[in-house]
């Protein structure tokens, strides 16, 4: 089935033209159909049925989440959906495709913050909706970017509507680790005001400071051992501590910074050579995780 139509008139005022997006018939119609069939939706065998799910999900992606998609457009299929009714709405804000992502999803991956906006402001977004890799929208913000006070708002408001310290079911890692590990130091200070629990380990242990100390980020050290609940003394499965991974390396600042929020102030266990090998190849100057939630949609 085609596209839908979209008309596009040309409304000219003394300093520019607008355009204003309607939705076609054609897909109004195919809503219509998915809105008045939503409890057999998904165990129908109907393919009429199956066939209006797939051209309105198509759609829907095509509209929402691409990196050059327009919030405008985005904002008229929103208001359609919601005319049409609120679980319908309800429906194809919150639905995912083959990799379990939703429109939430790639909006954050693409630093769409004003159709991450759009999507909030409609009171129905799964903002904890985990993908296939156990990431959700709340997660890949530290990966994102926030370049204006308008984006950091509503990347606050995202972390306040949702859990940010879920864990993804690869590797454990919180939003805050992905911040960390990644050296987003102001993501990592928003994540800390939104409650992001600085203890929290990943499946091998490691916590959101041992990870900053193995990437070498004095800048993101001290924000985490500033945290009042901040355990420095931790350590991972390995029994490395944030401390013991620093000492034998040129991080000396990083060191006296940990030795100061230290009580009371001990030797050091001895660390394993190989293993800081390993940590060096783990995080030197590559971003960690990249496949576990990268993204990919249709262009």
């Amino acid at each position: 089935m085609s596209a839908p139509d979209l008309e596009a008139p040309l409304n000219y005022s003394d300093s520019a033209a607008s355009i204003r997006f309607t939705v076609g018939e054609t897909f109004r119609n195919e809503c219509r159909i998915l809105s008045s069939h939503l409890a057999e939706l998904w165990s129908t065998t109907d393919n009429k049925l199956r066939q209006s799910l797939y051209t309105v999900c198509q759609e829907w992606f095509r509209v929402s989440s691409q990196k050059t998609s327009s919030p405008d457009l985005v904002a008229v299929y929103l208001e359609e959906f919601r005319s049409i009714g609120s679980q319908l709405l309800q429906m194809v804000v919150n639905i995912a495709d083959e990799n379990g992502n939703t429109a939430l999803h790639y909006s954050v991956s693409h630093s769409n913050f004003t159709i991450v906006k759009l999507l909030l402001d409609t009171g129905v977004c799964d903002v904890d909706h985990q993908n296939k890799a156990g990431y959700t929208p709340v997660m890949l913000t530290p990966l994102a970017s926030a370049e204006t006070d308008e984006d950091l708002e509503v990347v606050k408001a995202l972390l306040t509507l949702g859990n940010v310290n879920l864990s993804a079911s690869q590797g454990g890692q919180t939003a805050l680790m992905l911040g960390v590990s990644h050296g987003r130091s102001d993501m990592v200070k928003v994540l800390l005001e939104c409650g992001a629990d600085v203890n929290l380990a990943a499946d091998d242990g490691e916590t959101a400071l041992i990870i900053a100390c193995q990437v070498g980020n004095v800048e993101i050290v001290k924000l985490l051992v500033s945290h009042p609940d901040c355990d420095v003394e931790r350590t991972d499965k390995a029994g490395n501590s944030a401390l013991s991974i620093v000492l034998d390396s040129a991080h000396s600042e990083i060191a006296e910074v940990l030795q100061a929020h230290t009580e009371p102030r001990r030797p050091c266990p001895s660390t394993d050579t190989g293993r800081r090998r390993l940590i060096v190849n783990k995080y030197g100057g590559q971003k960690t995780h990249s496949s576990a939630h990268s993204l990919r949609s249709e262009q």
